[in-house]
C-alpha cells in the first residue's frame, strides 16, 4: 500500500469551498438548436421573465431585418396572418415584420443535485450547486395566434351567412340538475388531467427580468461577492486591498485613468491633458480638472505648455517633439518640425483655412500636423477644429494681450526661416481680432456712432448741394432729394467673412436669414464688405430635387451624393466648381428644409457630418405636416417605436390618420431595427 502511494505522489492540494448564496438561483442555459459558435451573446435581448415555481423561462431576442440572410417578404406575411391589418398596441409584432424572436424553456432534467457551477480562482474553487439545467427552444405560439384568427374569421363569415335564413325557435323548458359529489379518485383523476395541470401552470404569475450580457460587471460581482463566507476576512481583503504609496508617474501616457492623472501636480495634469487631446476650449479643460481648481493657478500652467489660436489652446510644438527626437514617418530632427508646425499654427492664428501645400515638408509630416488641430474642408483646405471662443478673450483680455505678444515674436523668427515678404506680414489681420468674430449688432453699432460723427459735415455738405442748385427749385423743375442716411466706408468697417462657427452658418434660422445678417447676405445694402456667394440656381435645383426624393439626409450622404453626381458630368464641365461644405449647408437651408437637432446617444461612434441631419420641411403638400410633427418627435429621441408616433400624430392631427399615412411616413423618412425606428441615415450599423 506504501508502495502506491509513493508511486503516486499528491502534486498540489486546492481548497474547495461550496457556496450557497447563489443556489436558488443559479440556471445553466442550453441552446440545442444551434452550434456552440453560433451564440446569442451579440443579439439583442428585448426582455425576459421567468415562473421559479415551474422553473420556465421565456426570453425575446430582436431579429435582424437588415440582414441579407432575412426573407422580407416571409416577415410581413407572418405578422400579416398572426395580427390581421389592423394596428393596435396589444400586437405581437408593432412594425408589420416578425422583428423578434421567443425562447421558452424545458428542464433537462429533474435532479439537479450533482451539477455545480465553478470557479477556479487563485489556486481555490468555489462550487455553486445549480438550481436547474434549462434548454431554451425556439416558441411558435404565435402561430396559435394566427389559427385563432383564422379560425374567428371562419367563424364570423358562417355566421353572417347563416344569420339571415334563422327562425327564432320556440322557448323551451330547461331542467336544472345537481351533480353528485366528487370521489376521491375522481378528484385525483382530474388533478392529474392535463387541462388541469395548464390550468394551474398558467396561475403562476411571471417574474420580469433585467438581462445583461457576459461583458456586464454587475453579474461579474454578483459572481465573485458570492465566494466562500467563511474566508470573510480574505475576501475582503481581496475587495479592498491595503493602500500602498505608488510611484508617480513619471511622466504623461496616454493609458492614464482620470483618478490617476488627478493624483498628479496640477502643472503635469495640464501638460498630460494638453499632450492628449492637441487643441482645447479652456471651459472644457476646467471641466476635466478636479473641481474647484483655481482658474488663475490654471491659466498660469497652460501657457507654459500651449499657445491661444482663435480663443482655444493648441499644444506647444516643443512638448510634442521634444529635443534630440525625430518624426515617426520621416526621421526629420526634432527643430525643423517645430519650425514647420509653429508655422501652421500661426497661419491659423490669419485664417480659418490653411492649404497643405503653403508648408514645405514631407506630406506625412504635414498630414500629422493638421489632423492634431483642423479638419479637411472640400476646396477650402484644412480649417481649424474648434469655433472661435471670443468668450474667453473678452474675459481674459490680459492673457490674450500676451499671446498676441508671443506670436509676435514667433512671426519674426519665421519670418527669417521662411523669408516671408513685409507686404505679406502687413496684409494679415492681427491674430486675435481674427478670432473675434463681429457680430451684426456690434457693426450696427460701430455704423451709428460714425453716422454720428459724420453728422456736422454730411449736413454742411447738403446744405452746400441745395444752394448750388437753388435753381431748380419748384419754378425751375424738380428738386432732387438728397437721401439723408450716412454711407459707411468699407475700409473702415472690417466685415467678417470668414466661416461661422455655429451650426447654421450665414444667420439662416432653418433655412430664412435672421435681421442680423440680412445687410451681410445683401450686396446692395450700402455697405462695404464681400459676401458669400450665392448658390448657383443649378445647385439649388439638385438639392431640391435630391430632398424631394430622399426626404431625410446626412450631411455626410449629401456630401456623398453630390460627389457621385460630380462623377457624372461629362470632362470639363465646371458648373458645380470650388463648392464648399458651408455654401453646401445653405444651399440646404435655402431650399425649404431644417436641420434637426437629433440627440445621439453619447456613445455614439457617428461622424460629425454624419450627425448633421436634414429633412425636408414644407413641399406644398398636406403631408408636411405630418413629417414636421414626426420631426419634432426625432428631435426629442433619437429612436422611437411605431405606437409612440402614431399616438402623436393622432393627438395633433386628430382621427383622420390612417393606418396608410403612418406606413408612409415611416417609409419616406425612417428606418427599422430591432423593433424600433431611426430617422435615415441615424441608424451605425
Amino acid at each position: 500500500m506504501a508502495s502506491e502511494e509513493d508511486d503516486d505522489p499528491i502534486i498540489q492540494e486546492i481548497d474547495v469551498y461550496l457556496a450557497k448564496s447563489l443556489a436558488d438561483k443559479l440556471y445553466l442555459f442550453q441552446y440545442p438548436v444551434r452550434p456552440s459558435s453560433m451564440t446569442y451573446d451579440d443579439v439583442t435581448h428585448l426582455s425576459a421573465k421567468i415562473k421559479p415555481k415551474q422553473q420556465k423561462v421565456e426570453l425575446e431576442m430582436a431579429i435582424n431585418t437588415l440582414s441579407p440572410n432575412y426573407c422580407r417578404s416571409k416577415g410581413e406575411q407572418i405578422a400579416l396572418n398572426v395580427d390581421g391589418t389592423t394596428s393596435e398596441d396589444s400586437n405581437t409584432y408593432s412594425v408589420k415584420m416578425m422583428d423578434k424572436q421567443t425562447f421558452t424553456s424545458i428542464q433537462s432534467t429533474t435532479n439537479t443535485s450533482r451539477y455545480a457551477a465553478a470557479v477556479f480562482r487563485k489556486g481555490e474553487l468555489h462550487i455553486t450547486p445549480l438550481q436547474g439545467i434549462l434548454q431554451m427552444r425556439p416558441s411558435f405560439s404565435y402561430l396559435d395566434k394566427a389559427d385563432g384568427k383564422h379560425r374567428e374569421r371562419e367563424a364570423a363569415n358562417e355566421g353572417g351567412d347563416s344569420s339571415q335564413d334563422e327562425v327564432e325557435e320556440d322557448v323551451k323548458a330547461v331542467t336544472v340538475r345537481f351533480s353528485r359529489p366528487e370521489s376521491d379518485q375522481a378528484r385525483q383523476r382530474r388533478i392529474l388531467s392535463y387541462d388541469f395541470l395548464q390550468k394551474k401552470q398558467a396561475e403562476e404569475p411571471w417574474v420580469y427580468l433585467h438581462y445583461h450580457g457576459l461583458n456586464v460587471m454587475r453579474r461579474s460581482h454578483a459572481l465573485f461577492s458570492d465566494l466562500c463566507e467563511s474566508k470573510s476576512l480574505e475576501y475582503l481583503a481581496m475587495l479592498m486591498p491595503p493602500i500602498t504609496e505608488e510611484k508617480m508617474p513619471v511622466g504623461p501616457s496616454n493609458v492614464l485613468s482620470m483618478a490617476q492623472l488627478r493624483t498628479l501636480p496640477l502643472g503635469d495634469q495640464v501638460k498630460t491633458l494638453l499632450k492628449n487631446v492637441k487643441v482645447i476650449p479652456f471651459a472644457n479643460l476646467m471641466g476635466l480638472l478636479t473641481p474647484g481648481t483655481d482658474s488663475t493657478a490654471v491659466l498660469r500652467c497652460i501657457q507654459q505648455v500651449a499657445l491661444l489660436v482663435q480663443g482655444n489652446w493648441v499644444v506647444k510644438s516643443d512638448v510634442l517633439y521634444p529635443k534630440n527626437s525625430c518624426s515617426p514617418h520621416s526621421g526629420v530632427p526634432a527643430e525643423v518640425l517645430c519650425r514647420g508646425r509653429d508655422f501652421v499654427m500661426w497661419r491659423f492664428t490669419q485664417e480659418r483655412s490653411v492649404m497643405r501645400k503653403e508648408v514645405t515638408l514631407l506630406p506625412e509630416d504635414v498630414k500629422d500636423f493638421l489632423e492634431h488641430m483642423a479638419v479637411p474642408r472640400i476646396n477650402r483646405g484644412w480649417e481649424f477644429l474648434l469655433p472661435s471662443d471670443s468668450d474667453f478673450i473678452k474675459k481674459h483680455p490680459d492673457v490674450a494681450q500676451r499671446q498676441h505678444m508671443l506670436w509676435i515674436g514667433i512671426q519674426s523668427k519665421l519670418e527669417k526661416v521662411f523669408n516671408f515678404s513685409k507686404e505679406d506680414l502687413v496684409s494679415k489681420k492681427d491674430p486675435q481680432t481674427e478670432a473675434m468674430h463681429v457680430s451684426g449688432e456690434q457693426r450696427l453699432k460701430a455704423a451709428h456712432e460714425r453716422a454720428r460723427q459724420n453728422q456736422p459735415s454730411l449736413q454742411k455738405d447738403l446744405s452746400a448741394r441745395r444752394q448750388g442748385k437753388g435753381g431748380a427749385g419748384p419754378s425751375g423743375g424738380a428738386a432732387v432729394r438728397v437721401k439723408e442716411e450716412p454711407v459707411s466706408d468699407g475700409e473702415d468697417e472690417p466685415m467678417d467673412t470668414s466661416s461661422s462657427s455655429s451650426a447654421l452658418p450665414n444667420g439662416l434660422v432653418n433655412g430664412y436669414p435672421s435681421a442680423a445678417t440680412s445687410a451681410a447676405l445683401n450686396p446692395h445694402n450700402g455697405h462695404g464688405g464681400t459676401p458669400m456667394p450665392s448658390p448657383s440656381p443649378e445647385l439649388r435645383d439638385f438639392v431640391w430635387n435630391m430632398f424631394r426624393k430622399q426626404h431625410v439626409l446626412t450631411l455626410s450622404e449629401v456630401k456623398r451624393l453630390f460627389n457621385l453626381h460630380l462623377a457624372s458630368l461629362p470632362p470639363g464641365d465646371s458648373l458645380f466648381h470650388s463648392i464648399s461644405d458651408r455654401l453646401l449647408q445653405d444651399t440646404i437651408l435655402m431650399s425649404h428644409c431644417k436641420q434637426i437637432l437629433v440627440p445621439f446617444p453619447a456613445q455614439s461612434t457617428a461622424a460629425a457630418d454624419e450627425q448633421k441631419v436634414f429633412a425636408v420641411w414644407e413641399t406644398g403638400e398636406t403631408f408636411d405636416k405630418h413629417r414636421q410633427v414626426l420631426y419634432e418627435i426625432f428631435m426629442k429621441n433619437y429612436r422611437v417605436r411605431r405606437n409612440v408616433i402614431q399616438t402623436r400624430l393622432t393627438q395633433e392631427m386628430g382621427d383622420q390618420v390612417t393606418k396608410d399615412d403612418v406606413d408612409r411616413l415611416l417609409k419616406e423618412c425612417c428606418v427599422s431595427f430591432g423593433g424600433m425606428w431611426y430617422l435615415k441615415g441615424t441608424l451605425q450599423s
